[in-house]
């Protein structure tokens, strides 16, 4: 419920710019996923926090028990009367030490970190594409932790900004754009792969949801058309002129709406039809 299948959305800033992205978050979300989502990062919060808390006093309960003792440690990861007050005078506090006094460490540590690992577990998964003509295309995925995705994907090679797994390839080495077949379990699965110059292996492109054929069509048209100008200019005009005919489309539903309503209001009947000949609106009244 969290989760949608995967989906496809489409920016064209231009017809020589086309950004594909499949994600599985919801499209439009509805009042009660907001309110579920909200209480899932709530919950994933307080596990964190928690324990945290339990890994900290496991720690100072094996080697300083006593506050005197963590004062002469002289290795404070709080304050003194900070550490006191966490520890023995909240209530959290006490339950951690009472946890952390009859667990045994080997046992108390993994499960605080297997939690901690869940907490910042990401429900969603997005999936890039860019395509610059003349310039190439560059795949970009999101980490499977939050923590990745605020450090940048671990701050080495390939991390985009904002997180993920990011690469880059010039359109010089593009040797073709390309849909296989792949057996998965005992279906047939389309992926979308990049035939690299230099290069044995395929890219695969969203490698991690693997969406239904019909995106991964409609992706490998735009992205030909959009790469390689085989009718790129075209089809942006003609998503266009599709996308101005929905626009129009919705505005007459809205009047015709609103004209019967008032008509509703008023007590009398409402037009019958309205159509659009030349331009101009017909009404064929009662």
């Amino acid at each position: 419920m969290l989760t949608s299948a995967p989906h496809l959305h489409v920016r064209r800033p231009s017809p020589t710019t086309a950004e594909f992205t499949v994600s599985t978050r919801p499209r439009d979300p509805t009042g009660t996923q907001r309110l579920l989502l909200l209480a899932v990062g709530a919950l994933r919060l307080v596990l964190a926090l928690g324990a945290g808390l339990l890994l900290y006093a496991e720690y100072w309960t094996q080697f300083h028990p006593s506050p005197a003792s963590y004062r002469q440690s002289h290795l404070w990861l709080l304050p003194p009367e900070q550490h006191e007050f966490l520890l023995y005078a909240t209530p959290p506090g006490h339950l951690a030490q009472e946890i952390a006094a009859r667990t045994p460490a080997w046992a108390l540590v993994p499960l605080c970190l297997g939690a901690v690992y869940v907490a910042i577990r990401r429900i969603h998964v997005e999936e890039r594409l860019l395509v610059l003509r003349g310039l190439g295309i560059q795949t970009r995925s999101t980490p499977g932790t939050i923590l990745l995705g605020w450090f940048g994907g671990g701050g080495g090679l390939g991390a985009g900004a904002g997180g993920g797994p990011t690469r880059f390839i010039p359109t010089e080495k593009i040797r073709d754009v390309l849909i296989n077949e792949a057996f998965w379990g005992f279906g047939v699965r389309y992926i979308l792969v990049v035939v690299v110059e230099g290069e044995e292996g395929l890219v695969v492109v969203f490698p991690k949801l693997l969406p239904r054929r019909e995106v991964v069509e409609e992706v490998w048209r735009g992205v030909r058309g959009c790469l390689f100008d085989e009718g790129g200019g075209e089809h942006y005009q003609h998503q266009q002129q599709r996308e101005e005919k929905r626009r129009k489309v919705k505005d007459t539903n809205k009047r015709r709406s609103a004209a019967a309503g008032a008509g509703a209001a008023s007590g009398k009947k409402s037009p019958a039809l309205v159509k659009e000949k030349g331009g101009e609106e017909v009404r064929n009244g009662s």
